[in-house]
């Protein structure tokens, strides 16, 4: 009878797993029902054979592979005071995505905004970057962008052993994010048993092929060395990872914002794009990344760690283009005349058509961009007795050098001017590529000149990022009051200064041709094929040869409003001091654990730029402002019997201003018609935002080998930044201009009121063991959150109107499905998120809020590892990143104003681990 029960609940539990696979998407459920056809005994695991303390042999089970990565991941997350999530390598250097991106977006509650095909920056709990703050070995990162969002792409995961997100804050844990905060780990020398070293190689082919001058082909090389000396004392540990990876693009776009026709040949009223573009992007993508850490420990008292990274990030590529105005501006070109026929319009929004009168011109688009990152802490320990004492010292430094150049050409008519087009294919449709079909002939680059098009001959900007951080942390862990001790096992204080300078620069100019020459032969690349757009094959060519032969020299002639006020330094000085008591109790039956702290945070943040006059001079301008905040925490968890977990945080949080919105630039006017003046620009007195923050999280354990966890949130934000419209006073600016008053209203980033966030989410690690035997070495893990925001944001922009908040996807979800016995290993793995806004690269340099459409991108990946031989420890490795070559989407306020359509190609690596 017990027999059958068993049997019974066994059933059960498989048709859930049934269901389950029924609920997945169809690559995601084939994948499981392939592998449960196979037959085991066992997990990724091996025995070894050791001595107990009696001196008789017995087995102990040492996990391997994917499976020892998962159970370190849920050791985290079991035994944390906070509600975390967590990445952890499955061996040194054996984290498979291309960088650290791409293993955080798969945590619970986790989005990446992909740039140019990878996961490049993070959302936490469907909160923009902007609210996360990221941490090194508990340090705070400087960035290589306008803000103060990491680029998780530069950051190799081969060097990092981890990676935990804290979502719920700790008083003692310093430049905590509000949505979250993500602190990298590196390794401890010490803490391995002996001397191990790690070699990785992988080559990797993209599935669209070559373009222009750049191969379909790459690499990738990572190399890691731990050992110990002095009998233990000393610990030393040094990675260096490379890669070398292909940029390849295929995509189409419209200009922005749509507005309302005033064109012939479509009816009045019609929301009309002003162009349509077609390109195939080709160029290289190089990084080298190094981690080094020294260790001593001469003895129980104190330890000391000294952490290096440095990443260098080196990305050249140009946009091969295919492009025509079709808001009937042709330049200084004649004749007049342009005009739609055979239209195609759907819910108010021109959607195709066919178009005359246009002058298509090939463009080139080059851009050259340098990262550098480096980074060393000093972190020093102290154990007496009853009390412990840390001191840590940390320099944070990155850079980024950017080089653009536009080169435009024309076909050239009989005349020697530009000649337009008879009749031009256009169309554009959610979830297709535009097309964009010349009825002329723009492959032969002898009748493409370099002369003065619609667009004149050519522009160029050079921008220029610095970003500096320096701080100090004293802190020091106390017994308790013997009055507490009942309550509180230890006490934690602390204090950390930190002194960070961001500085941008960015000159600008035109380019201005010798005479019109046609481009030399030996400048110009293989010809690129814009077939999938119906654009047909146009030349490409190398843009800086060409601009450096046929071309002025470049200067920095722009210096209107827009130039000088992209030139910006912001210094921020903040002292965090805090103070948390850590709990261990008992309750009756239960456990009780956590902290109860309080941070008090100084801030001092100015800002030095420039404003240009209507007369074409430049003022300086200086701006500022000091605050404090207070903010209480606290995290409880409740341990009960079965390995069960209910934990509460509560907690007030903030997140400071972007640092490029707390630039004291701006743009200065005075209307030539009204000669009122008006500005647009930064804010450097902002306030930051601030939350109150409650979370809830139910998690059920099975020792570390699986978990399900229940957890909902609420963050009340009281306040909320927005770019409004404010009157100024302009008096310091309007003196020799024929302003009538100097009163006018300013645009920029101001505090306003805040709204509520909350979501739920819902996730497991579940080896398939606990439903069969014969499931031995299959598992899963998966989670799912939904948000939703009260917080709507009217922007100053046409392209995007009235929004929830950046980055939030109302779901976003996660799978993993692995498979991992006697050295054989294999997984499928997806990641999705709905609708967000997210925030772009615009032409001009500036970042800017646009739709972007809910992706799906799935990566898979299968090896062999062998146990035992000649070849003991190499392992074989097969991964296939965007397995269905998933397309990158925007639009403006709805989906039929297609904006972007861009597919970056499916990612094959082969390669090889070593480890020994």
């Amino acid at each position: 009878m017990k027999h059958l029960e068993n049997k019974q609940a066994q059933q059960k539990r498989l048709s859930g797993l049934n269901a389950l696979v029924l609920r997945m998407t169809p690559i995601a459920a084939g994948c499981a029902v392939l592998l449960s056809t196979a037959t085991g005994t066992a997990f990724a695991q091996q025995a070894e054979a050791v001595k107990n303390d009696a001196g008789a042999v017995e087995n102990v089970v040492v996990v391997t592979g994917i499976r020892r990565g998962i159970e370190a991941a849920i050791s985290v997350k079991k035994n944390s005071n906070s509600i975390v999530e967590a990445v952890s390598a499955e061996d040194i250097g054996k984290l498979p995505d291309t960088s650290i991106a791409e293993s955080i977006a798969r945590l619970p509650g986790l989005a990446a905004q992909r740039v140019g095909g990878r996961a490049q920056v993070i959302s936490v709990r469907g909160l923009s970057p902007d609210f996360a703050t990221t941490l090194l070995n508990g340090r705070e990162q400087v960035s290589t962008g306008d803000n103060r969002s990491v680029e998780f792409d530069q950051y190799p995961s081969e060097l990092l052993s981890g990676v935990t997100v804290y979502k719920t804050p700790d008083a003692g844990l310093v430049g905590q994010g509000l949505s979250g905060t993500i602190d990298m780990q590196v390794v401890r020398p010490l803490d391995f048993p002996g001397r191990t070293v790690s070699i990785n190689v992988r080559g990797e082919k993209n599935s669209l092929g070559s373009i222009a001058d750049t191969k379909d082909t790459g690499h990738r090389f990572s190399v890691s060395y731990i050992d110990q000396f002095a009998d233990r004392t000393i610990g030393l540990a040094l990675g260096i990872a490379d890669l070398s990876s292909p940029i390849l693009d295929n995509e189409t776009g419209t200009y922005e914002p749509f507005s309302q026709s005033s064109v012939s040949g479509v009816p009045a009223g019609t929301f009309i794009t002003a162009g349509v573009k077609s390109l195939a992007k080709s160029g290289t993508l190089k990084r080298t990344g190094f981690v080094g850490v020294l260790e001593y420990r001469p003895s129980k008292v104190w330890r000391s760690t000294l952490d290096v990274f440095a990443s260098k990030f080196k990305q050249e590529d140009t946009n091969n283009q295919f492009e025509a105005n079709l808001g009937g501006y042709n330049g200084s070109n004649n004749p007049q005349g342009f005009k739609y026929d055979a239209v195609t319009i759907a819910n108010g929004t021109l959607l195709g058509g066919t178009a005359s009168g246009a002058y298509p011109l090939v463009r080139g688009q080059y851009n050259k961009r340098e990262d550098e990152i480096r980074t060393v802490g000093w972190g020093n320990k102290f154990k007496f007795d009853n009390w412990s004492l840390f001191a840590d010292m940390n320099y944070s430094h990155a850079k980024r050098d950017e080089y653009y150049l536009e080169n435009n050409l024309q076909l050239r008519n009989p005349t020697g001017g530009a000649l337009n087009d008879p009749a031009l294919t256009v169309g554009w449709a959610p979830g297709n590529f535009a097309t964009l079909s010349g009825k002329l002939n723009y492959s032969d680059a002898s009748q493409l000149y370099t002369g003065n098009t619609i667009y004149g001959y050519g522009s160029t900007r050079a921008p220029s990022v610095e970003d500096e951080l320096k701080s100090f942390k004293l802190a020091a862990t106390l017994p308790s009051p013997t009055m507490l001790e009942s309550i509180f096992s230890d006490i934690d204080v602390g204090v950390n200064f930190s002194d960070r300078t961001k500085s941008k620069r960015q000159p600008e100019g035109d380019l201005f041709a010798k005479g019109t020459p046609t481009i030399s032969n030996d400048l110009l690349y293989a010809p690129v094929n814009l077939g999938f757009a119906g654009s047909g094959v146009v030349p490409s060519w190398n843009v800086p040869g060409v601009i450096a032969k046929y071309f002025d020299p470049v200067t920095n002639n722009k210096t209107n409003n827009e130039a000088a006020s992209r030139a910006w330094d912001v210094t921020e000085k903040i002292t965090t001091a805090y103070a948390k008591a850590n709990i261990e109790s008992q309750i009756g039956s239960a456990t009780l654990r956590g902290n109860v702290g309080l941070q008090f945070i100084s801030t001092d943040q100015s800002s030095a730029s420039q404003v240009s006059n209507p007369n074409g001079t430049l003022s300086p301008v200086n701006d500022g402002k000091t605050y404090n905040d207070t903010l209480p925490s606290m995290n409880l968890a409740f341990g009960f019997a079965d390995q069960q977990t209910l934990r509460f945080g509560v907690a007030k949080q903030i997140a400071r201003p972007r640092l490029d919105q707390l630039n004291s630039g701006f743009d200065f006017h005075v209307d030539k018609g009204t000669f009122l003046p008006s500005g647009s620009g930064g804010n450097a007195k902002l306030d930051p935002w601030r939350a109150t923050a409650f979370d809830i999280s139910y998690e059920k354990y099975f020792g570390n080998k699986a978990y399900f966890a229940a957890a909902l949130f609420y963050k009340n934000l009281s306040t909320y930044i927005y770019n409004l419209s404010q009157t100024r006073d302009f008096s310091a600016f309007t003196a020799g201009t024929n302003a009538i008053t100097n009163m006018g209203q300013y645009t920029a980033p101001y505090n306003g009121n805040g709204g509520v966030l909350k979501g739920m989410e819902l996730s497991a690690s579940v080896p398939f063991s606990m439903f069969s035997s014969a499931l031995d070495g299959f598992g899963i893990s998966g989670s799912t959150t939904i948000s939703e925001s009260t917080i709507d944001i009217a922007q100053v922009n046409d392209t995007i109107g009235k929004i929830q908040l950046p980055g939030l996807s109302k779901n976003v979800s996660n799978v993993t499905i692995y498979y991992e016995k006697h050295g054989f290993s294999t997984r499928i793995s997806q990641r999705r998120r709905s609708d967000y806004v997210g925030e772009i690269g615009k032409f001009n340099g500036d970042r800017q809020l646009r739709y972007v459409v809910g992706e799906n991108v799935t990566d898979f990946q299968i090896g062999y590892t062998f146990e035992e031989g000649t070849f003991k420890g190499l392992g074989l490795l097969l991964q296939v990143n965007n397995l269905t070559n998933a397309a990158y989407e925007t639009y403006a306020n709805s989906k039929d104003r297609q904006l972007e359509y861009a597919k970056y190609g499916r990612v094959v690596l082969f390669g090889a681990n070593y480890k020994f």
